[in-house]
């Protein structure tokens, strides 16, 4: 073998080093694993009882270790909606993460709320989860695409959502139709580009 021959080689052996493959960098990070035995401990309902409403809205473990979001939505009382979100935590995430929700729905649309510390009060931001009743999706939701509100309204001017700053997460049910729901998750992961 040549010198030259040889040198090419290592070069080419040290470039392969350096490559990162995307799989690599698209390897998803899992934030909420409910076939985790402590997985209810991170979780808690809130319902539109804070504001005097009469939603009942709770969240169990199943059995196949996913996490089921289930109620009955009720309009009286000026109420409206039910939820369950996460205790805060530092959930590592990045500007340009995306999470990805696997779930099972019964066909309603659902909210997911991603909150970081305010002075406003009821402050989140927001992206709709649409789901297809009785089948498993992976629905995808690009943080950037995620939009401030403040009791349930959009707020002007409040700049995208910092992502090092979010501490919890929600699934929320407000679609303004009283009734029966149920919504299962497998698993919240994000994924990086």
């Amino acid at each position: 073998m040549s010198r030259h021959t040889r040198l090419l080689t290592a070069l080419s052996a040290v470039f392969s080093l350096m490559t990162v493959t995307p799989a690599f960098a698209d390897e998803p990070r899992v934030l909420f694993d409910f076939a985790r035995p402590d997985a209810a401990q991170a979780w808690q309902p809130v319902n539109d009882g804070v504001m005097g409403g009469v939603s009942d809205g709770r969240f169990r473990i199943t059995e196949q270790g996913t996490m089921e979001f289930f109620g009955t939505l009720s309009l009286e009382n000026h109420g409206g909606f039910a939820s369950v979100l996460s205790r805060r935590s530092d959930l590592g995430l990045k500007p340009d993460d995306t999470l990805v929700i696997k779930l099972k729905g019964d066909g309603r649309e659902y909210l997911l709320n991603l909150y970081v510390p305010s002075l406003r009060v009821a402050y989140s931001y927001r992206a709709p989860i649409p789901t297809k009743a009785g089948e498993w999706t992976e629905v995808e939701i690009p943080l950037k695409d995620c939009y401030a509100t403040s009791f349930g309204e959009k707020v002007p001017n409040a700049g995208p959502v910092d992502a090092a700053k979010m501490n919890s997460m929600g699934l929320m049910l407000a679609d303004k139709k009283a009734g029966p729901f149920k919504l299962e998750v497998a698993w919240v992961k994000a994924l990086g580009h």
